[in-house]
């Protein structure tokens, strides 16, 4: 027959004060961390919350959304950039924010975040998102939307090979180039191609420029447009 054991009064309430407090210690083990960069999220979602974003009309175009995905990685914050894959009928091989065409009755926010889930095996909640940039039309005839999205966590990305032929976390420091945005003739057009200084290249519009205005608007404050910006004729195929 087993034994049974009887606590004094003080020495039950002891354990009963010992076991609350192990519980909340074991609820502040399981409660996620605070953002490692709070200041750097308040300051997005400010800027971006104040800026008078435009949105375009899209009669006859395509809707798209891409999206920004600030979160960090090392210890510092980063943006996520791909390439995308060499076997696809449209862009094949291009550098890219994961993204593409709005599904019937989706808005911006929930395309880019559905496109990221896809595209990177990353799925982020709607309240991931921290605000939007102005709308820009492609070459390719699509209206699109650009989507700042916050993680607090590193990500765990498992990139569809059908789409994304290589994915790289790159420090929003390196947006910050002496030389970014750099304005290169175009011959087929008046608008000079923009470019950004990218993991030691320079990449094309209209990537870059969604980083240029993403650079200067969400991190900067300074509410810059995306007006004569010009795009490789590649980029339409």
């Amino acid at each position: 027959m087993g034994e049974t054991h009887l606590l004094c009064g003080p020495c039950f309430a002891w354990l009963q004060k010992d076991s609350a407090a192990d519980a909340r210690g074991l609820r502040e083990l399981v409660v996620p961390n605070p953002s490692p960069f709070p200041e750097l999220k308040a300051k997005i979602a400010a800027n971006l919350a104040a800026f008078p974003r435009r949105a375009l009309a899209h009669e006859g175009l395509r809707r798209a959304a891409v999206a920004v995905v600030v979160s960090p990685f090392e210890e510092v914050p980063t943006f996520l950039l791909t390439r995308r894959a060499l076997t696809m009928r449209r862009g094949a091989g291009n550098y890219a924010l994961p993204g593409g065409n709005f599904e019937p009755g989706e808005d911006a926010v929930g395309a880019a975040l559905r496109e990221t889930s896809e595209e990177l095996g990353v799925a982020l909640a709607l309240e991931a998102a921290l605000g939007l940039l102005d709308d820009f039309v492609t070459l390719g005839g699509h209206v699109v939307t650009p989507v700042v999205a916050w993680s607090d966590f590193e990500l765990e990305l498992t990139p569809d090979p059908a789409e994304v032929h290589e994915v790289w976390r790159v420090p929003i420091d390196q947006l910050d180039h002496p030389e970014s945005p750099r304005l290169q003739p175009h011959a087929a057009s008046p608008d000079p191609i923009l470019q950004m200084h990218v993991r030691g290249q320079w990449i094309n519009a209209p990537t870059a420029a969604w980083l240029y205005q993403f650079r200067e608007v969400a991190l900067w404050g300074r509410w810059t447009r995306l007006d004569g910006v010009g795009q490789p004729e590649w980029t339409a195929r």
